[in-house]
């Protein structure tokens, strides 16, 4: 089996558990996911079969979230699933001071993860540092945000605002709540987080465990083509002689191609994937390098 599926995640999965429900549903080996997401959140996750993980590493970074962060409460987790630290009542808060401070959190940001996350710190992830009880300085690091929306606000006592957020990869939505709620000298955490964008796919194409489990038993599914998270990358059809060197891994000699810093999708005349290549300039000419040569059908 070659491809992937749009999964719709659910509440209290976590990704390694998707993967591990997915190789029993199929009775499958191979199966990877792009784009980890916490326990708590739901939405697109992106699961690639087969030889189809070797691509998971050339599908686009961009991901998008609807988030709802509820304001006065801090958390060891940044997130509702953590331990209380603070809690305070914020009924004065007004939607117009949050919107004069979130074009801060829009472009090149600099960000700390929070503790309580998959990264690596010393070799070891910074949740299993966490819960030793360990105490751990966490680097910040740059992460993007394209875009960022106001979807709903709601005033009170713990008052909660949605948001719509398109960012790249590695942006901790958690961290976002956080630091606006630091800036704000309120606090915040996230209350619940949606994943709408990964990878190519998007949350009105995807499917659920459940729905997956029942196609299988009725023989209906079939899992997407490479060339849906695949579109973004610039298109190289070879001809018959160049495929027998694509498959022995060796360099092919093409020509009216643009060198770009970024690897390229290789594809037969039948618009069958072939795999994942690289052009290189050379002072006589541009050769296709093979990044990835997946096995003939």
């Amino acid at each position: 089996m070659y491809g992937f599926i749009n999964l719709n995640k659910s509440a209290g999965f976590t990704s390694h558990d998707c993967v591990a429900r997915v190789r029993r549903i199929l009775r499958l080996k191979r199966v990877g996911h792009a784009g980890t997401l916490d326990p708590a959140a739901t939405g697109v996750l992106p699961m690639a079969l087969g030889k189809a993980t070797r691509l998971l590493q050339f599908l686009p970074s961009h991901k998008a979230y609807h988030a709802r962060i509820k304001f006065g409460v801090t958390t060891t987790t940044d997130d509702l699933e953590g331990e209380t630290l603070t809690v305070q009542s914020v009924p004065h808060l007004q939607l117009e001071q949050i919107q004069e401070i979130l074009p801060q959190f829009i472009g090149k940001i600099e960000q700390v993860p929070p503790i309580y996350s998959a990264i690596h710190v010393q070799g070891k992830r910074l949740y299993h540092l966490a819960r030793k009880g360990e105490v751990i300085q966490v680097p910040s690091r740059t992460v993007e945000v394209f875009d960022l929306k106001i979807l709903n606000w709601y005033p009170g006592e713990f008052a909660e605002l949605e948001i719509a957020i398109a960012c790249g990869s590695g942006t901790y939505i958690r961290s976002i709540a956080r630091d606006l709620g630091a800036i704000l000298n309120t606090g915040a955490t996230l209350a619940n987080l949606i994943r709408t964008e990964s990878s190519g796919f998007s949350l009105e194409n995807s499917l659920t465990l459940e729905t997956l489990e029942t196609q299988v038993q009725q023989q209906t599914f079939s899992p997407l083509s490479p060339n849906i998270p695949l579109n973004h990358l610039t298109k190289i059809i070879l001809n018959y002689e160049s495929i027998k060197r694509w498959f022995q891994g060796q360099s092919i000699v093409v020509e009216n191609q643009i060198i770009e810093d970024r690897p390229v999708s290789v594809y037969d005349q039948n618009h069958q994937l072939l795999g994942i290549g690289k052009l290189i300039e050379t002072p006589e000419q541009i050769l296709l390098a093979p990044q990835v040569v997946l096995t003939e059908n």
